[in-house]
């Protein structure tokens, strides 16, 4: 397994719609283990594959003890609201904001093998749902800010030096960085 660079805002790969996964095997597993790992590392709550260069729709996930990974998952959203509570990304680092979400998600999708997977999670498990397959979408979660928090994250976003936060973090990371795809695989765009 090998700890993956996460993108950062301005990454083109964060604002493109993620392919159907259609190939099943030991690339997708070693995606998922990386993905995994990188997850655990960067004390995450859940991972896109688009965060990692991957234009792929699959995600990982970890909340209140509940973890796995979604390959080509479709949400069914409850009608009701969960009270907003603040996000954050591992694409957009030091920025955190309250975001509308659905109380409830049912999410359906594959497993590594491609047998059908259904999980169901309230609050933050749907919050982390909803956050990650909106990756797969190309939306962060900054796009569905409204009024004040929207003209706030935009304008902390234009004042950030995401370069030189990007180069900190490569570098601080650089002995465990890996990467376990050759550089072509699953798409990773350079």
């Amino acid at each position: 397994m090998a700890i993956l660079n996460i993108r950062i805002i301005g990454d083109p790969v964060l604002r493109t719609v993620a392919d159907p996964v259609t190939e099943f095997g030991p690339e997708l597993a070693k995606l998922v283990a990386d993905m995994t790992e990188t997850m655990e590392d960067v004390e995450g709550a859940g991972l896109a594959a688009p965060q990692v260069g991957v234009s792929l729709r699959v995600f990982t996930y970890r909340i209140g003890g509940v973890e796995g990974h979604i390959v080509n998952p479709v949400l069914e959203n409850s009608e009701d609201f969960q009270p907003d509570q603040v996000e954050g990304c591992l694409s957009i680092p030091g920025l955190g904001f309250p975001v509308r979400r659905y109380r409830h998600t049912r999410v359906t999708g594959v497993d590594l093998q491609g047998n059908p997977v259904t999980v169901e999670g309230e609050d933050m498990l749907a919050r982390c749902f909803q956050h990650e397959t909106d990756h797969l979408d190309g939306i962060l979660y900054t796009d569905r800010l409204e009024g004040e928090d929207r003209k706030a994250a935009l304008r902390a976003i234009r004042n950030a030096n995401y370069d030189a936060i990007t180069e900190q973090t490569t570098t601080k990371r650089a002995k465990s960085v890996g990467t376990s795809f050759g550089g072509s695989s699953f798409g990773i765009t350079p």
